[in-house]
């Protein structure tokens, strides 16, 4: 199966190009829905979360409570890697029985941390950088997200440079014009997928 990763910056409009993807015919497996299903009552990362962090990052429901949980990993950079110890290799466990039962001319694995968190790039075929500039990202996210543009910029700092994204980047899909612009650009992105599986012989052409 021929596997595209799909990251950029918060803001950058990853999910808008998913979206105009799977319109295609791609298949997405998106990273932070396996998440969120990972860390709802019931969870598989329900209890080992519970046991290295106590019963107070659960809450009444029985599910993760987010915001408690940021506030520790923004403070304790040691917390971020305990959890993400715990729910790194639950995610790639999950995405990996996705793609597997893909039957789409390709699969996009819709991952926000990508280059943050290494190995990924292993485990695709091409890397796509969703890209816009700072201030842009700034801009959406406090607009959309209704936050003060310094607590935008904090999230912001605390993902890879945007630098270090277009350097992991086999494809960047430059997100700074039209929502016409951009549904153009993802279609030639698609078609060079569909192409690229076809002539590795994955898909009938």
């Amino acid at each position: 199966m021929f596997r595209v990763g799909l990251t950029g910056g918060i803001g950058s409009g990853k999910s808008a190009v998913a979206d105009l993807l799977r319109g295609h015919g791609a298949d997405i497996v998106d990273a932070d829905a396996i998440a969120h299903a990972l860390t709802a009552p019931g969870g598989a990362a329900i209890e080992p979360i519970r046991a290295r962090f106590g019963a107070e990052v659960i809450d009444a429901r029985g599910a993760l409570d987010r915001a408690r949980m940021r506030a520790l990993a923004f403070s304790d950079e040691r917390v971020r890697r305990d959890l993400e110890a715990i729910l790194h290799p639950l995610i790639r466990a999950q995405a990996q029985r996705e793609v597997e039962t893909s039957t789409a001319p390709y699969v996009v694995l819709a991952i926000p941390l990508l280059v943050e968190s290494g190995d990924w790039r292993e485990r695709v075929d091409r890397v796509l950088v969703v890209d816009v500039p700072v201030q842009v990202q700034v801009a959406r996210v406090a607009r959309n997200r209704n936050l003060a543009e310094d607590e935008v910029r904090a999230i912001v700092a605390r993902q890879a440079p945007r630098a270090a994204r277009l350097a992991a980047a086999d494809d960047v899909l430059c997100n700074d014009g039209t929502p016409v612009d951009l549904a153009a650009r993802a279609a030639r992105l698609h078609a060079a997928y569909v192409a690229a599986a076809q002539a590795r012989g994955i898909i009938a052409c």
